[in-house]
C-alpha cells in the first residue's frame, strides 16, 4: 500500500503549498521532492490564497508560530477546504503558550484537516482545550507505554472520529488512527535527539582536535533546495 501510494505522488508530481517554521523549513522542502511532489514555501496574506489555488495539497506547521502568520493559516486553510484540497495540521507546541494553544485550537474549529501530527500532549491539548508540554516535545506524564496504550489508542481513535480526520501520534511508540483502526509503531523516539553536532565529550576533542575550532551551525541537505 505504501508503495502504491508513493508511486501515486510520483506519477503525479502535486505541487505543495507549506506553511512551515523556519527551524526545518528546507528539510521540508526536500522531503517533499524525496516523495515525488514539489513544494513552495509562502506564508504571507496577500498571496497565499492564490498560491494554495494552484497547489494540490496544504501542510501547516505552527512551530515559529507569530502573529504575521497566524492569519495566513486561516486564508490558506479555507481556501484548501474550498478547493477540497488535503490539508495537514502539525500543532508543534500547543500546550506551551497561550498563544499556540489558542491558535491550534481556532485552526482545528475553522479549518478542516486531513491529518493532524503531533505528539501525544500536543494532541491532548487540541483534544481538551488545554494541557502542557516540555517545549515541542511531549510532557512526561503524557507518555506513550506498553502499559497505558490501549487508551492511547482508544483517544487517538476517538479524536479521529470526532475530527474526521487521521491522527497520527508520534513519539517512542507511535501511534495512527482513523476512527476505525489504530495501528502502533515501534519505530520512533520518546524524545528528539541532540543536534548532530553535539557529540559525547570524549569524541569532541576527536572531531574538533584543536580548541579554537567550532562546530557548525546548522546542517544542510546535499539535495538541492528550493525557494
Amino acid at each position: 500500500m505504501f508503495q502504491e501510494m508513493l508511486e501515486n505522488v510520483r506519477g503525479k508530481c502535486p505541487l505543495i503549498h507549506n506553511i512551515t517554521n523556519y527551524v526545518t523549513v528546507n528539510d521540508c522542502a526536500n522531503i517533499v521532492l524525496a516523495c515525488g511532489a514539489s513544494p513552495i514555501m509562502s506564508d504571507d496574506q496577500s498571496e497565499v490564497e492564490e498560491i494554495t489555488t494552484i497547489c494540490g495539497g496544504l501542510n501547516i506547521n505552527i512551530g515559529t508560530l507569530n502573529k504575521r502568520t497566524i492569519e495566513s493559516m486561516f486564508l490558506a486553510g479555507k481556501r484548501a477546504n474550498a478547493l477540497n484540497h488535503p490539508a495537514v495540521l502539525d500543532p508543534v507546541g500547543a500546550g506551551a503558550s497561550k498563544l499556540r494553544t489558542e491558535t491550534a485550537q481556532k485552526l482545528l474549529e475553522e479549518v478542516k484537516f486531513t491529518v493532524i501530527r503531533g505528539n501525544i500532549s500536543e494532541v491532548k491539548t487540541l483534544a481538551s482545550g488545554s494541557g502542557t508540554t516540555k517545549g515541542v516535545d511531549a510532557d512526561v506524564a503524557d507518555k506513550v507505554s506498553e502499559e497505558n496504550l490501549d487508551s492511547a489508542v482508544a483517544f487517538a481513535k476517538a479524536f479521529a472520529e470526532k475530527t474526521g480526520a487521521v491522527i497520527a501520534i508520534t513519539g517512542a511508540i507511535d501511534i495512527v488512527a482513523d476512527g476505525k483502526k489504530a495501528p502502533s509503531i515501534r519505530w520512533g523516539l520518546p524524545r528528539r535527539r541532540s543536534a548532530p553536532w553535539v557529540l559525547p565529550a570524549r569524541s569532541r576533542t576527536r572531531a574538533f582536535p584543536r580548541r579554537t575550532a567550532t562546530p557548525p551551525i546548522a546542517i544542510t541537505s546535499s539535495t538541492p533546495s528550493t525557494t
